[in-house]
């Protein structure tokens, strides 16, 4: 069961309609810039992850995971609708998607991402998952200005050719093959990149070879996987004493 606190803040799952439309309009805030909501046909198979402060209750964080029990399923996956993934129809290991993860623009406390990250993994822990996986977005759709993490993404951190998503999407930039010859400005790199996307890449995961133009949400997104026993040993302890 979901469910942590750590100073002012403590995650939980969604347990109520309420719930998930508060989680919905948050969403709408970040991805949209509006007062509406954000609602797919993914919402009600998915359990919506809250993290909320703890005097108050104002919800400062939220995601959603969908929980398949094998590759076999990951058509299912909102994923699935940009990348094809059939190189992943044979992962035998349980796998979990997390997706429209989203912080409140007005918060800027690192432990917000942090308590998160802890009820990531308990959930991962209790549902004994073997692969994280989801996309990763950059806002707004000119690649230009990401040149450099998307550099450092070709030559660090591209997905192992077994699992490698394939082009699926009408409208992507396919920054492995552009960016061929360029080497990154690590400091620029690492300034482009989504804080999301970052912890993924410290922890071991990978990333498709292009991305993703979402026109809809006004971002670019790169499909991101990660192998849980990939993860460092210490990175683990850590995650785990949140």
């Amino acid at each position: 069961m979901v469910g942590l606190t750590r100073g002012r803040y403590k995650a939980r799952l969604a347990t109520s309609a309420e719930d998930v439309q508060s989680a919905q309009k948050l969403r709408a805030m970040t991805f949209r810039g509006d007062d509406g909501l954000d609602a797919d046909r993914f919402d009600p198979i998915c359990h919506h992850v809250l993290v909320e402060e703890t005097s108050g209750g104002r919800l400062v964080c939220c995601f959603r995971l969908l929980h398949l029990e094998s590759g076999a399923d990951i058509g299912r996956s909102y994923s699935a609708q940009f990348y094809n993934l059939r190189n992943l129809e044979d992962y035998t290991g349980s796998m979990v998607e997390m997706g429209r993860f989203c912080i409140h623009p007005e918060c800027l406390d690192a432990d917000i991402l942090r308590v998160a990250w802890g009820a990531m993994t308990r959930f991962v822990d209790e549902n004994q998952v073997d692969l994280l996986f989801g996309c990763s977005s950059f806002k707004g759709t000119e690649e230009d200005a990401y040149m450099d993490a998307f550099a450092l993404l070709k030559d660090r951190h591209l997905a192992p050719k077994r699992w490698l998503p394939r082009v699926k999407a009408p409208s992507v930039f396919r920054f492995a093959r552009r960016l061929k010859l360029r080497k990154p400005d690590l400091k620029l790199a690492m300034k482009g990149m989504p804080p999301l996307l970052r912890t993924y890449l410290v922890m071991g995961g990978w990333v498709s070879d292009h991305a993703v133009v979402d026109r809809d949400l006004n971002t670019l997104h790169v499909f991101t996987g990660l192998e849980i026993k990939a993860v460092p040993a210490n990175r683990k302890r850590l995650l785990r004493a949140t």
